[in-house]
């Protein structure tokens, strides 16, 4: 009877710590997070299944063109790429990006770019003309989509505040067939 309830104790502390880890590892380090809608396009697509890496936003700095997932104004998450970080200037034009002054290519646009025959892929634009502001602000990034035309990114809902940042995000593991690390 004492061997019974011994192997009973052992299997539910087992649990019990199985449960906790997990629950460590979601909230602290990883999470599942799932692509709602078309404005990641051709990157992500709509119910792409993803793992929100919270870790690194806690110890490092985001990077230029990292994919990262935000509490968005309307109680939603986003999933949207960095494109300024704070004390950026940043402008549009000929659908090229200039960061500071500089041209930057985004590679991850040329398969949406190639398909657009009326126009640019992003309207032309100023930082000052979207946030009233000729840089992004302290603690703030500027974040798009790359489906541009049919993006609700900072160019609608203003920078975002780096506390609002979950993590980022670059491995899809469903659907089985679109397996893959982002960039």
């Amino acid at each position: 009877m004492a061997k019974k309830k011994n192997e009973l104790w052992e299997w539910t502390k087992a649990l019990i710590i199985a449960v906790l880890l997990a629950a460590v590892i979601r909230y602290f380090l990883f999470a599942p997070i799932v692509v709602d809608g078309l404005s990641m396009m051709p990157t992500l697509h709509d119910q792409d299944r993803m793992i929100v890496n919270k870790f690194s936003y806690k110890i490092g700095k985001p990077e230029r063109f990292d994919i990262i997932v935000f509490h968005a104004p309307e109680n939603k998450d986003y999933i949207k790429r960095v494109i300024g970080l704070p004390g950026d200037r940043i402008e549009y034009k000929d659908d090229t990006l200039f960061v500071n002054g500089k041209a930057y290519e985004e590679p991850y646009l040329d398969e949406y770019k190639k398909q657009v025959i009326d126009g640019p892929l992003t309207e032309p634009f100023t930082l000052e003309e979207k946030i009233g502001s000729e840089t992004v602000p302290e603690g703030h990034l500027f974040v798009m989509g790359d489906n541009r035309r049919y993006s609700k990114d900072s160019r609608h809902i203003g920078a975002v505040p780096m506390e609002k940042v979950l993590g980022n995000t670059g491995i899809i593991y469903w659907p089985i067939e679109d397996i893959r690390i982002v960039k």
